[in-house]
């Protein structure tokens, strides 16, 4: 790993990975460079159908037609596709999840990271919001975003 964090203006780490949900359906492969030419948010969270990953994608979900007016948006976490796919249907999710279950997609935007609770370290992923440019160069990174504060965070880009 670089000991120099990822900055916007800088090209985004090229990614390949399974998405399920909105244009994807139950699973096909999506990569950045497939995505050229839009504007891109790929949002990092711990895991599926927990309380403070279901508040982020529900207030993406309500303010879907505005976004999606303006990004392609990407919730990306280490669950796999059957799992994406149960988050999406008991929250009506209409943008696609990727499926990162080998955290290379995460380690690549470095949100693979040590955290801690209740005095244990542990290995996981800290919530955290990459917008990509058309050109596909990094044009804003939120990290420890709090769950409540996303949309607002995301819309202050777009």
């Amino acid at each position: 790993m670089s000991t120099s964090q990822l900055q916007a203006g800088q090209a985004a780490p090229t990614f390949e990975s399974i998405a399920v949900g909105g244009s994807f359906g139950t699973g096909s492969t999506v990569s950045l460079t497939d995505l050229k030419g839009q504007t891109v948010v790929l949002y990092f969270y711990p895991k599926d159908d927990t309380p403070g990953c279901t508040t982020q994608a529900c207030l993406l979900r309500d303010q879907w037609t505005e976004i999606s007016e303006r990004a392609a948006v990407f919730g990306i976490s280490p669950d796999s596709p059957s799992s994406h796919q149960k988050f999406i249907d008991k929250f009506q999710l209409p943008f696609p999840l990727i499926s990162d279950e080998k955290r290379q997609i995460a380690q690549a935007y470095e949100v693979w990271v040590e955290k801690s609770m209740y005095g244990k370290k542990y290995m996981g992923i800290e919530r955290s919001t990459f917008i990509i440019s058309p050109d596909g160069h990094l044009r804003a990174i939120f990290r420890k975003v709090k769950p409540s504060e996303h949309l607002d965070l995301v819309l202050s880009v777009l």
